[in-house]
């Protein structure tokens, strides 16, 4: 049996907005597999428990600020009444700050777990709270992917990317530079 690991995405994609996003959710696609299979393990992981932990920790709520400061409000401003986009950025929205709630409660586990080093599935409570969270993450990031994107493919204009690109850069602590065609992270 395989177990599933977090991919890390290249940082030249940072000058892709668009193409990091799909990319991010794919990494986040990567984590509720993961997090189903931890759940589903009955014996103890350290290593994915750890990862798991970071990526709750870390990943997850920097991609709701990305969301939420940076992207939303941009679409928010260039699309047009018939795209109809405010209706799904606020349940996108509402289900962010959900998502952040029920990651903490799952990171709260896993915690317990790395200190007791007690498999997370063993908790019958707990591992379907993690599945279920699991399951809404991946119809969340569905949604994103099947309606959001798109739009954004659509509406947003070169100079939208490329200062989109250089927020999502500097939240990471890196200088986006686009010039004549070529970018790097």
């Amino acid at each position: 049996m395989t177990t599933t690991t977090i991919e890390a995405i290249p940082l030249h994609l940072l000058a892709e907005p668009i193409e990091w996003f799909f990319a991010e959710h794919y990494r986040h696609r990567q984590a509720c597999k993961m997090i189903e299979e931890v759940a589903a393990a009955m014996v103890f992981d350290r290593p994915r428990v750890v990862e798991l932990i970071a990526f709750l920790d870390h990943d997850l709520p920097l991609h709701v600020i990305d969301e939420e400061e940076d992207f939303f409000p941009l679409l928010r401003r260039r699309c047009e009444p018939g795209d109809d986009v405010e209706r799904v950025l606020g349940m996108l929205s509402a289900e962010h700050r959900a998502d952040v709630v029920h990651a903490g409660a799952v990171r709260d586990h896993l915690l317990a777990c790395l200190e007791t080093e007690r498999a997370p599935g063993l908790d019958p409570v707990q591992r379907k709270a993690m599945i279920t969270f699991a399951v809404q993450e991946r119809r969340h990031l569905g949604l994103e992917n099947a309606i959001v994107l798109p739009i954004a493919r659509l509406r947003l204009t070169p100079e939208d990317l490329t200062t989109l690109g250089r927020r999502l850069a500097a939240r990471r602590g890196r200088r986006l530079e686009v010039a004549a065609g070529a970018d790097e992270a």
